[in-house]
């Protein structure tokens, strides 16, 4: 019977037939097989670190943040990162062998509706299943600034607990509070405080006004055109 790689990797049985010994095909099979794959977990190397893969490491989970291949003129390369806890928001830097292995930690996001806040907790509603979820401020703290009562948000879950809230990249909200504008103030490069309807305070144009819809980028949080 001939049986095949795959045949062999379902059964954890790793040694490859002699007449595969030097072909190109072996060396990208040992190393799909072997390299990422440790009792069927995904694995990866820090080499292949990237911007946003989220990895477990000492029992916890980070995201790279940042990285950086360094080759030093004397010694081993290694591969400098900036990790960000996933769970708790820690930062941490760290450098590693660009062999090291670590299992990838797959990140569920889900849709959700913001309903409304109660004291200390925040609610929100599943799009599909209708199932509200509570979490505290360190949890939303990301996105809160950014969305108000009935608007959608995404939330990160790591095997089954939420960990974090992320608003869309763009929305449009309604300022509260500034100083009275004046027509033709559109001084390229001048801004004014305001505070928009969820309270976040950001810095706007001299033109706009009190009951303005002004579209906002939540990524750096910073005001972009009026509606």
């Amino acid at each position: 019977m001939n049986i095949t790689a795959y045949d062999r990797f379902r059964k954890r049985d790793y040694r490859f037939p002699t007449v595969w010994k030097g072909s190109e095909w072996t060396c990208l099979l040992q190393s799909y097989f072997i390299n990422l794959y440790h009792g069927g977990i995904p694995m990866i190397l820090a080499g292949d670190f990237r911007k946003g893969i989220t990895v477990e490491i000492d029992g916890q989970v980070w995201s790279i943040a940042d990285f950086q291949h360094v080759k030093p003129g004397k010694g081993a390369a290694f591969v400098r990162t900036r990790l960000k806890n996933v769970m708790t928001g820690a930062v941490l830097e760290r450098t590693f062998s660009p062999t090291d292995k670590y299992p990838t930690a797959h990140i569920e996001t889900r849709e959700m509706q913001y309903l409304y806040t109660d004291g200390d907790l925040y609610y929100f509603m599943d799009n599909e299943s209708y199932e509200q979820l509570a979490l505290n401020h360190e949890q939303v703290e990301d996105a809160i600034d950014f969305v108000v009562e009935n608007s959608n948000v995404t939330i990160r879950f790591y095997k089954g607990n939420a960990f974090s809230v992320a608003a869309p990249n763009f929305v449009e909200l309604t300022v509260t509070e500034t100083e009275p504008g004046f027509k033709g103030d559109t001084a390229t490069g001048t801004t004014k405080p305001a505070v928009l309807e969820t309270g976040y305070k950001i810095a706007v144009p001299l033109f706009v006004n009190e009951g303005d819809r002004s579209r906002v980028d939540t990524r750096p949080g910073e005001y972009m055109e009026r509606c």
